[in-house]
């Protein structure tokens, strides 16, 4: 009610005439009331100095500890077309079960024996690898054999010129002789012709002088032809060691370019057989693609591609399995200013979506239906949601988690920082101010044991 005017009610109405005057008004109440004042003052206060653990909250949800414990899609590594499915959604299944059949849809591969009819060309290039390689030895042998005949002809060759060159020696020595047997009968000549001329020898006597002289100048004749003949001799067996150093290096090139040839072939139907061989491989290989098998064991969560006959591109998610085994934990995302007041190692309480829990943030201890988890990993880089990711394991030294939880489902997070007076948290809290920064002594531990 407004107060429109200065007429005082309590000073022309006795409050103390009605009942409720009489309680209200009454000095025994007012002096209770003082005294609950008081002592809601005086709790108050010690309330204000009771520990208060500072927390950064989070929000996230169930996961693994472990990247291969978590939900996978199995993909082919091939296109296909889905032939038959051999599982249903939600069944079990052990490592290597057949979860379906796929086909091929690329018409290089549609030949059923295309794996046997490669392997058969892999048998006729080493078939033709071993022909080459006998030819390469026959070659070879050719080539030594050429050499050591090459060898025995030089050496034959060699001894005729040998030869040739001593006969020219002792041609030559034969011709001197001759010169020296044609200037004693040319002296002998003069000699009795100018005897007979004196008449002290007879005209037979030199007759038979002119005939030694004639016969003396026919040896040396015949002697020059001799030598003529040796010389020539020489330079023909030259000929011949240099016609048989030709002949024989021609055969010995031809030889060794066959059997270049040869190893040209040789080695293109090794480099033809190297990839026929990784071609049987991939094929082989490809053929046991065709049956998609489980990696591990666990539950089939969702058939995505569900039809038979559709066709997919390689890489494409075919289903969905959620191992059996694994390791729960909790992913959680904090705000970039509360990061770096997380360490490895700190304890987490954390309030499971569905869970009954009642939540102290300040007094963990007092909580119910919050669990015990430590910080395994924080992410140095921010996620898609503008917070940093936090991986939180169970704690061994407290209560087991709750065995009913599924993958994905959400959970709530907080994260036990530094003890701190109610008053101090309020002050901080009115102020807008962050959390404490500080580093634990598990925190240092960690950081030495690693260094």
């Amino acid at each position: 009610m407004l107060n429109i005017t200065n007429n005082k009610l309590h000073e022309k109405v006795n409050l103390l005439q009605y009942e409720a005057g009489k309680k209200v008004f009454n000095e025994r109440n007012q002096k209770y009331f003082n005294r609950f004042l008081i002592a809601f003052g005086l709790i108050l206060i010690i309330i204000l100095f009771l520990p208060w653990t500072q927390t950064v909250a989070g929000k996230g949800y169930v996961t693994t500890l472990k990247p291969n414990q978590r939900p996978q899609t199995i993909q082919s590594p091939i296109p296909g077309r889905i032939e038959k499915w051999y599982v249903n959604e939600g069944d079990f299944v052990e490592e290597g079960d057949t979860i379906l059949h796929i086909s091929e849809v690329k018409n290089e591969y549609f030949d059923p024996q295309l794996v046997d009819r490669t392997g058969d060309q892999i048998k006729v290039k080493e078939s033709s690898q071993n022909s080459y390689q006998n030819k390469i030895q026959f070659l070879t042998n050719q080539i030594g054999a050429i050499q050591q005949e090459k060898r025995l002809k030089i050496d034959q060759a060699k001894n005729k010129l040998q030869q040739s060159r001593l006969k020219f020696r002792s041609d030559s020595i034969d011709l001197e002789a001759a010169k020296t047997n044609l200037d004693i009968a040319e002296r002998q000549f003069e000699r009795a012709k100018t005897l007979n001329e004196e008449g002290l020898k007879s005209t037979t006597d030199l007759e038979n002088s002119r005939l030694k002289l004639q016969e003396a100048q026919a040896k040396r004749v015949a002697q020059e032809n001799k030598v003529l003949a040796a010389r020539n001799e020489i330079i023909n067996s030259q000929i011949e060691l240099n016609r048989i150093e030709a002949e024989y290096g021609e055969k010995i090139s031809k030889a060794q370019s066959d059997r270049s040839s040869a190893e040209s072939a040789l080695y293109q139907t090794q480099a033809d057989i190297s990839k026929l061989e990784t071609s049987y491989a991939n094929y082989d290989t490809r053929r046991g693609l065709y049956y998609i098998k489980a990696p591990q064991a666990g539950y089939i969560n969702k058939a995505i591609k569900a039809g038979i006959g559709e066709s997919f591109k390689e890489g494409e998610p075919l289903v969905g399995i959620m191992p059996s085994d694994y390791d729960i934990a909790v992913e959680t995302f904090v705000a970039p200013i509360d990061m770096p007041l997380l360490h490895v190692g700190e304890e987490v309480r954390v309030q499971f979506d569905g869970w009954p829990a009642i939540v102290f943030s300040g007094w963990p201890n007092n909580s119910y239906g919050t669990y015990a988890a430590e910080i395994v990993a924080i992410e140095n880089f921010i996620s898609d949601n503008g917070k940093y990711r936090v991986l939180l394991a169970p704690k061994a030294e407290d209560h087991n988690w709750p065995e009913d939880i599924k993958i994905g489902a959400g959970a709530s997070t907080l994260a036990l920082l530094e003890d701190v007076p109610i008053w101090y948290e309020i002050w901080r809290q009115l102020n807008g101010f962050p959390p404490n920064y500080y580093s634990p002594e598990n925190a240092e531990k960690t950081k030495v044991s690693k260094k």
